[in-house]
Protein backbone atom coordinates (compact mmCIF):
# COMPACT_ATOMS: atom_id res chain seq x y z
CA UNK A 1 0.00 0.00 0.00
CA UNK A 2 1.26 3.73 -0.32
CA UNK A 3 -0.29 6.64 0.84
CA UNK A 4 1.46 8.70 -2.40
CA UNK A 5 -1.62 9.17 -5.17
CA UNK A 6 0.52 8.91 -7.42
CA UNK A 7 1.87 5.26 -6.78
CA UNK A 8 -0.50 2.49 -6.98
CA UNK A 9 -0.85 0.35 -3.63
CA UNK A 10 -0.15 -3.89 -4.30
CA UNK A 11 -0.85 -6.78 -2.31
CA UNK A 12 0.83 -10.17 -3.10
CA UNK A 13 -0.81 -13.47 -3.90
CA UNK A 14 0.81 -16.88 -2.76
CA UNK A 15 0.79 -19.33 -5.61
CA UNK A 16 3.01 -22.29 -7.21
CA UNK A 17 4.60 -20.15 -8.85
CA UNK A 18 4.36 -16.88 -6.65
CA UNK A 19 2.34 -15.13 -8.81
CA UNK A 20 1.64 -10.97 -8.26
CA UNK A 21 -1.55 -9.85 -8.03
CA UNK A 22 -1.12 -6.24 -9.33
CA UNK A 23 -3.58 -3.68 -8.30
CA UNK A 24 -4.02 -0.28 -10.66
CA UNK A 25 -0.78 -0.10 -12.60
CA UNK A 26 1.91 -1.20 -10.44
CA UNK A 27 5.58 0.11 -10.32
CA UNK A 28 8.42 -2.42 -10.76
CA UNK A 29 10.19 -4.30 -8.29
CA UNK A 30 12.18 -2.46 -6.25
CA UNK A 31 15.71 -3.80 -5.83
CA UNK A 32 16.14 -2.45 -2.90
CA UNK A 33 13.78 -3.04 0.01
CA UNK A 34 14.05 -0.91 3.29
CA UNK A 35 12.56 -1.92 6.42
CA UNK A 36 11.88 0.10 9.70
CA UNK A 37 11.37 -1.83 12.56
CA UNK A 38 10.74 -1.24 16.25
CA UNK A 39 14.26 -1.92 16.96
CA UNK A 40 16.12 -1.35 13.70
CA UNK A 41 16.35 0.18 10.18
CA UNK A 42 17.63 -2.33 7.68
CA UNK A 43 18.21 -2.47 4.00
CA UNK A 44 18.74 -5.07 1.27
CA UNK A 45 19.86 -4.83 -2.75
CA UNK A 46 18.67 -7.71 -4.67
CA UNK A 47 20.47 -8.25 -7.73
CA UNK A 48 19.58 -9.04 -11.34
CA UNK A 49 19.80 -12.46 -11.19
CA UNK A 50 17.03 -14.13 -8.44
CA UNK A 51 17.58 -14.47 -4.99
CA UNK A 52 21.19 -12.79 -5.75
CA UNK A 53 21.78 -10.60 -2.56
CA UNK A 54 24.28 -7.32 -3.01
CA UNK A 55 24.62 -5.81 -0.02
CA UNK A 56 22.52 -4.99 3.26
CA UNK A 57 22.65 -3.24 6.08
CA UNK A 58 21.18 -2.63 9.52
CA UNK A 59 21.15 -0.28 12.46
CA UNK A 60 19.68 -0.63 15.95
CA UNK A 61 17.34 1.82 17.09
CA UNK A 62 17.19 3.43 20.39
CA UNK A 63 14.07 1.64 22.59
CA UNK A 64 11.12 3.65 22.01
CA UNK A 65 12.52 5.84 19.04
CA UNK A 66 9.12 3.78 17.07
CA UNK A 67 6.46 2.56 18.93
CA UNK A 68 4.07 1.33 16.00
CA UNK A 69 0.45 1.72 16.70
CA UNK A 70 -2.31 1.76 14.01
CA UNK A 71 -4.09 5.11 15.74
CA UNK A 72 -1.13 6.60 17.84
CA UNK A 73 1.83 8.57 16.38
CA UNK A 74 4.57 5.65 15.57
CA UNK A 75 7.88 7.84 15.69
CA UNK A 76 7.98 9.60 18.57
CA UNK A 77 11.95 9.92 17.75
CA UNK A 78 12.49 10.94 14.48
CA UNK A 79 15.79 12.31 14.07
CA UNK A 80 17.21 9.08 15.40
CA UNK A 81 15.19 7.28 12.98
CA UNK A 82 16.74 9.48 10.21
CA UNK A 83 20.01 8.91 11.95
CA UNK A 84 19.55 5.13 11.24
CA UNK A 85 18.31 5.62 7.93
CA UNK A 86 21.20 7.49 6.48
CA UNK A 87 23.57 4.83 7.88
CA UNK A 88 21.81 2.15 6.20
CA UNK A 89 21.33 3.97 2.70
CA UNK A 90 25.12 4.94 2.77
CA UNK A 91 25.81 1.46 2.96
CA UNK A 92 23.00 0.50 0.27
CA UNK A 93 22.36 3.55 -1.66
CA UNK A 94 19.11 3.57 -3.76
CA UNK A 95 21.03 4.67 -6.87
CA UNK A 96 18.06 7.05 -7.29
CA UNK A 97 15.26 4.21 -7.93
CA UNK A 98 12.30 3.86 -5.92
CA UNK A 99 12.33 1.50 -3.22
CA UNK A 100 10.37 -0.57 -1.08
CA UNK A 101 9.31 0.53 2.29
CA UNK A 102 8.43 -2.00 4.69
CA UNK A 103 6.68 -1.12 8.22
CA UNK A 104 5.48 -2.87 10.92
CA UNK A 105 2.11 -4.74 10.86
CA UNK A 106 0.72 -2.74 13.92
CA UNK A 107 0.76 -0.12 11.56
CA UNK A 108 -1.60 -2.15 9.21
CA UNK A 109 -4.86 -4.10 9.91
CA UNK A 110 -5.34 -6.51 7.36
CA UNK A 111 -9.11 -8.39 7.11
CA UNK A 112 -10.19 -11.45 4.94
CA UNK A 113 -13.45 -10.19 3.66
CA UNK A 114 -15.97 -12.14 1.90
CA UNK A 115 -18.32 -11.22 -1.29
CA UNK A 116 -20.81 -12.13 -3.33
CA UNK A 117 -19.48 -9.78 -6.06
CA UNK A 118 -16.86 -6.73 -5.80
CA UNK A 119 -16.75 -4.26 -9.02
CA UNK A 120 -13.41 -4.68 -10.68
CA UNK A 121 -12.86 -0.95 -10.95
CA UNK A 122 -11.48 0.58 -8.16
CA UNK A 123 -13.32 3.51 -7.84
CA UNK A 124 -16.11 1.63 -7.69
CA UNK A 125 -14.79 -0.72 -5.15
CA UNK A 126 -12.46 1.52 -2.87
CA UNK A 127 -16.00 2.60 -1.18
CA UNK A 128 -17.95 -0.19 -0.87
CA UNK A 129 -14.48 -1.71 0.84
CA UNK A 130 -14.49 1.50 3.25
CA UNK A 131 -17.91 1.14 3.99
CA UNK A 132 -17.33 -2.26 5.20
CA UNK A 133 -14.52 -1.94 7.14
CA UNK A 134 -16.10 1.64 8.98
CA UNK A 135 -16.72 -0.43 12.10
CA UNK A 136 -13.58 -2.71 11.99
CA UNK A 137 -11.29 -0.41 12.34
CA UNK A 138 -10.25 2.08 15.26
CA UNK A 139 -10.41 5.26 13.35
CA UNK A 140 -12.07 7.32 10.30
CA UNK A 141 -11.72 5.06 6.95
CA UNK A 142 -11.68 8.08 5.16
CA UNK A 143 -8.67 9.10 6.25
CA UNK A 144 -6.98 5.58 5.57
CA UNK A 145 -5.14 4.37 2.56
CA UNK A 146 -6.48 0.60 1.49
CA UNK A 147 -5.42 -2.42 -0.63
CA UNK A 148 -6.36 -5.32 -1.82
CA UNK A 149 -6.69 -8.25 -3.73
CA UNK A 150 -9.18 -11.13 -4.55
CA UNK A 151 -8.77 -14.85 -3.81
CA UNK A 152 -10.95 -17.96 -3.83
CA UNK A 153 -12.27 -18.98 -0.26
CA UNK A 154 -12.81 -23.04 0.37
CA UNK A 155 -16.05 -22.98 -0.98
CA UNK A 156 -14.36 -21.00 -4.05
CA UNK A 157 -16.49 -18.47 -3.09
CA UNK A 158 -14.65 -14.73 -3.41
CA UNK A 159 -12.69 -13.09 -0.81
CA UNK A 160 -10.74 -10.23 -0.74
CA UNK A 161 -7.62 -10.06 1.05
CA UNK A 162 -7.46 -6.51 2.29
CA UNK A 163 -5.11 -4.03 4.34
CA UNK A 164 -5.94 -0.54 5.74
CA UNK A 165 -3.97 1.92 7.45
CA UNK A 166 -4.47 5.15 8.85
CA UNK A 167 -2.47 7.62 6.05
CA UNK A 168 -0.81 10.02 8.63
CA UNK A 169 1.11 6.88 10.18
CA UNK A 170 2.24 5.44 7.20
CA UNK A 171 3.21 9.15 6.25
CA UNK A 172 5.47 9.06 9.45
CA UNK A 173 7.43 5.96 7.72
CA UNK A 174 7.55 7.40 4.40
CA UNK A 175 9.05 11.08 5.15
CA UNK A 176 11.52 9.10 7.72
CA UNK A 177 12.63 7.92 4.40
CA UNK A 178 12.33 10.53 1.90
CA UNK A 179 14.15 12.52 3.98
CA UNK A 180 17.20 10.82 3.01
CA UNK A 181 16.62 11.38 -0.30
CA UNK A 182 14.56 8.10 -0.95
CA UNK A 183 11.64 7.44 -3.49
CA UNK A 184 8.57 5.70 -2.06
CA UNK A 185 7.74 3.02 -4.71
CA UNK A 186 5.78 0.31 -2.65
CA UNK A 187 4.71 0.44 0.94
CA UNK A 188 3.90 -3.47 2.59
CA UNK A 189 3.82 -4.37 6.26
CA UNK A 190 6.56 -6.83 7.24
CA UNK A 191 4.68 -9.98 7.23
CA UNK A 192 2.76 -9.69 4.08
CA UNK A 193 6.24 -9.01 2.44
CA UNK A 194 7.31 -12.37 4.57
CA UNK A 195 4.58 -14.47 3.47
CA UNK A 196 5.81 -15.85 0.02
CA UNK A 197 8.95 -17.73 2.23
CA UNK A 198 6.06 -19.94 3.27
CA UNK A 199 5.26 -23.45 1.23
CA UNK A 200 2.83 -23.90 -1.24
CA UNK A 201 1.55 -27.01 -0.15
CA UNK A 202 -0.29 -27.80 2.42
CA UNK A 203 -1.29 -25.23 5.24
CA UNK A 204 1.71 -23.69 7.11
CA UNK A 205 0.87 -21.38 9.97
CA UNK A 206 3.52 -18.26 10.31
CA UNK A 207 4.26 -17.32 14.16
CA UNK A 208 6.01 -14.39 13.89
CA UNK A 209 7.23 -11.88 16.67
CA UNK A 210 8.51 -8.44 15.92
CA UNK A 211 8.93 -6.36 18.65
CA UNK A 212 5.84 -6.99 21.03
CA UNK A 213 3.76 -7.81 18.06
CA UNK A 214 2.59 -11.34 17.56
CA UNK A 215 1.41 -12.22 13.80
CA UNK A 216 -0.50 -15.44 13.58
CA UNK A 217 -0.85 -16.72 9.43
CA UNK A 218 -2.19 -19.63 8.07
CA UNK A 219 -1.93 -20.02 3.82
CA UNK A 220 -3.33 -23.09 2.64
CA UNK A 221 -2.13 -23.76 -1.04
CA UNK A 222 -1.51 -19.97 -1.37
CA UNK A 223 -4.41 -18.92 0.16
CA UNK A 224 -4.29 -16.50 3.14
CA UNK A 225 -6.79 -18.40 5.65
CA UNK A 226 -6.18 -16.49 8.78
CA UNK A 227 -4.46 -13.33 9.83
CA UNK A 228 -4.35 -12.20 13.17
CA UNK A 229 -1.56 -9.29 14.52
CA UNK A 230 -1.94 -8.58 18.25
CA UNK A 231 0.25 -6.64 21.16
CA UNK A 232 1.54 -8.99 23.51
CA UNK A 233 2.30 -7.90 27.14
CA UNK A 234 6.26 -8.35 26.07
CA UNK A 235 8.96 -8.65 23.13
CA UNK A 236 10.24 -12.86 22.99
CA UNK A 237 13.35 -11.78 25.44
CA UNK A 238 10.27 -11.77 28.16
CA UNK A 239 7.40 -13.40 26.96
CA UNK A 240 6.12 -16.50 28.00
CA UNK A 241 5.73 -19.37 25.54
CA UNK A 242 2.14 -19.73 27.03
CA UNK A 243 1.13 -16.31 26.46
CA UNK A 244 1.88 -17.19 22.78
CA UNK A 245 -0.22 -20.42 22.54
CA UNK A 246 -2.68 -19.03 23.75
CA UNK A 247 -2.56 -16.19 21.40
CA UNK A 248 -2.58 -18.72 18.53
CA UNK A 249 -4.80 -21.05 19.81
CA UNK A 250 -8.07 -19.32 18.32
CA UNK A 251 -6.60 -19.10 14.92
CA UNK A 252 -5.94 -22.16 14.64
CA UNK A 253 -9.55 -23.28 16.15
CA UNK A 254 -11.00 -20.94 13.33
CA UNK A 255 -9.31 -22.66 10.52
CA UNK A 256 -9.96 -26.01 11.86
CA UNK A 257 -13.58 -25.20 11.92
CA UNK A 258 -14.10 -23.35 8.90
CA UNK A 259 -11.66 -25.50 6.63
CA UNK A 260 -12.08 -29.10 8.34
CA UNK A 261 -8.55 -29.80 8.59
CA UNK A 262 -5.14 -29.39 10.67
CA UNK A 263 -2.28 -27.12 10.41
CA UNK A 264 0.75 -29.13 8.47
CA UNK A 265 3.59 -26.87 9.62
CA UNK A 266 4.54 -23.93 11.74
CA UNK A 267 7.34 -21.70 10.41
CA UNK A 268 8.16 -19.55 13.35
CA UNK A 269 10.22 -15.96 13.22
CA UNK A 270 11.31 -13.09 15.21
CA UNK A 271 11.79 -15.64 18.53
CA UNK A 272 15.22 -14.26 19.01
CA UNK A 273 17.49 -15.72 21.75
CA UNK A 274 14.49 -18.10 23.07
CA UNK A 275 13.88 -19.84 19.54
CA UNK A 276 14.10 -23.02 20.87
CA UNK A 277 12.26 -22.70 23.96
CA UNK A 278 9.04 -21.48 21.52
CA UNK A 279 9.99 -24.33 19.34
CA UNK A 280 9.43 -26.74 21.69
CA UNK A 281 5.80 -25.51 22.99
CA UNK A 282 4.47 -25.12 19.83
CA UNK A 283 5.83 -29.05 18.62
CA UNK A 284 4.50 -30.24 21.83
CA UNK A 285 1.13 -28.46 21.85
CA UNK A 286 0.45 -28.38 17.91
CA UNK A 287 2.19 -31.88 17.32
CA UNK A 288 3.37 -30.81 14.24
CA UNK A 289 6.88 -29.96 12.78
CA UNK A 290 8.27 -26.80 13.62
CA UNK A 291 11.04 -24.93 11.90
CA UNK A 292 11.96 -21.46 10.80
CA UNK A 293 11.70 -19.51 7.94
CA UNK A 294 15.14 -20.16 6.98
CA UNK A 295 13.88 -23.43 6.56
CA UNK A 296 11.60 -23.34 4.00
CA UNK A 297 12.08 -25.43 0.83
CA UNK A 298 11.98 -21.76 -1.84
CA UNK A 299 14.47 -20.31 0.87
CA UNK A 300 17.22 -22.99 0.04
CA UNK A 301 17.99 -22.06 -3.24
CA UNK A 302 18.66 -18.26 -2.51
CA UNK A 303 22.09 -19.24 -0.95
CA UNK A 304 23.33 -18.59 2.48
CA UNK A 305 23.55 -14.95 2.65
CA UNK A 306 19.60 -15.10 2.47
CA UNK A 307 19.18 -17.52 5.42
CA UNK A 308 21.87 -15.41 7.39
CA UNK A 309 19.36 -12.66 7.15
CA UNK A 310 16.54 -14.57 7.80
CA UNK A 311 18.52 -15.96 11.17
CA UNK A 312 18.66 -12.01 11.95
CA UNK A 313 14.94 -11.49 11.49
CA UNK A 314 15.55 -9.59 8.52
CA UNK A 315 12.97 -12.48 7.07
CA UNK A 316 10.76 -9.39 5.25
CA UNK A 317 13.40 -8.34 3.32
CA UNK A 318 14.11 -11.97 1.74
CA UNK A 319 10.42 -12.44 1.27
CA UNK A 320 10.21 -8.83 -0.57
CA UNK A 321 12.84 -10.37 -3.29
CA UNK A 322 10.33 -13.74 -3.77
CA UNK A 323 7.48 -11.32 -4.19
CA UNK A 324 8.53 -10.32 -7.40
CA UNK A 325 7.00 -13.35 -8.76
CA UNK A 326 7.24 -14.86 -12.47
Amino acid sequence: MTSSPSLSAQFYQLGIVKRVERWLNAPPHPALALEIGPGHVAAARWGSARGALETYAIEPLPAGAVMPSPVDANIPQPDAVRAAVRKVLARVPDRGDPIALLIPDAVVRVFILPFETLPRRSDEALPILRWRLKKSVPFDVEETVVSWTRQNGRSGALEVLTAVARQRNVREYEEAAESQGASIGVVLSSTLASLPLLEDRGATLLVRMSGRTLTTVIVNGGIVCVYRSSEMHGDPATLEPQAMLDEIFPAVAYYQDTWGAHVDRVRLAGAGARETLFHKALAEELKVSVGTLADAPDVSPLGSSAKDLIRQDLDALVGWELNEGA
